[in-house]
């Protein structure tokens, strides 16, 4: 596949870089898409043809990643760090004009952080969030089905900790590194999500940079899974949500997003057969949501 960047462009907050690419019509409605772990911008490469021919399509890597900078402690990694990221972005590539935000892995967490704050609907028109919680609100999930017990929601919580569990080894101080200066290569990372996920190698679009993220995004779990889960701040928001839930997802329950309602004023939600990395399995089914959602909800300014 012929990689579908077209134009890039350097953001720059503080001392942070950002890589950002812009594809597509630069007339249409602008959609801005931010990847996880231990991806980059190239994550999307399936997804962006198939939205570039009618839509502004806005990639970048995220700090830490990529062609961006690498902050040097891991203060550089909190939640809120990305999101002021996030907003600088949007100010670069669309000042007049709200953009749709999708976000896959903590891309989404990244873009619930975003659309949580105040006046957030000013500058973001809808949010498609892909296999990523708003940390505090999977805090204040765990704690009601723990805090008022019942067997399916105790086994809910239990299921999703069990799911979680290799965020305990990630946030060790040095085998989490070790593991991945060994397995980091792209050979090895393509046989693992063709073997969770069934995704055929030649859909997985991966940066040279692979081991390096793998590596350097581990500081994106310290700097944020304790904190907010000991301390959640669970905020609404009024921009529009859809959620893409993978009911084969390796690292998220489905259950996880039952009470979503309550922190969005409108939400809908499509279940899907998949697994975690649906940007590489099913680029097309992203592009058909973001484009219709989009669609549904035209930004005039």
């Amino acid at each position: 596949m012929t990689r579908p960047v077209t134009r890039r462009r350097t953001v720059t907050r503080g001392h942070i870089s950002l890589a950002v690419f812009e594809h597509g019509d630069p007339d249409g409605p602008t959609v801005l898409l931010v990847h996880g772990w231990p991806d980059t911008h190239r994550l999307w490469d399936g997804v962006v043809p198939a939205l570039a021919e009618h839509h502004r399509v806005v990639t970048y890597d995220t700090r830490g990643h990529g062609e961006s900078t690498v902050p040097g402690a891991v203060s550089g990694f909190g939640l809120h760090e990305f999101a002021d990221d996030l907003y600088a972005v949007i100010d670069a590539v669309s000042p007049d004009r709200k953009v749709h935000l999708v976000g896959h892995d903590w891309g989404s967490v990244q873009g619930w952080e975003a659309v949580c704050r105040t006046d957030a609907d000013e500058r973001i028109a809808t949010f498609t969030s892909i296999s990523g919680p708003s940390l505090d609100h999977l805090a204040v999930w765990v704690r009601a089905r723990l805090r008022r017990p019942t067997a399916r929601g105790v086994g809910q919580a239990l299921g999703q900790l069990a799911s979680s569990a290799y965020t305990g080894f990630f946030m060790t101080p040095v085998l989490p590194r070790l593991f991945f200066r060994a397995a980091g290569r792209p050979a090895l990372w393509r046989r693992f999500l063709r073997v969770i996920d069934g995704t055929p190698p030649d859909r997985i679009h991966l940066a040279p940079s692979l081991q390096r993220d793998m590596i350097s995004g581990l500081r994106i779990y310290t700097a944020n899974i304790v904190p907010r889960l000991r301390r959640p701040d669970p905020r609404t928001t009024t921009v529009p949500v859809r959620l893409l839930v993978n009911r084969r997802d390796i690292a998220l329950r489905p259950a996880i997003y039952s009470d979503a309602e309550q922190w969005v004023t409108e939400l809908s939600r499509t279940d899907l057969a998949t697994g975690h990395w649906l940007p590489f399995h099913s680029p097309d089914v992203i592009a058909q949501a973001v484009a219709e959602f989009a669609a549904d909800h035209g930004v005039d300014g």
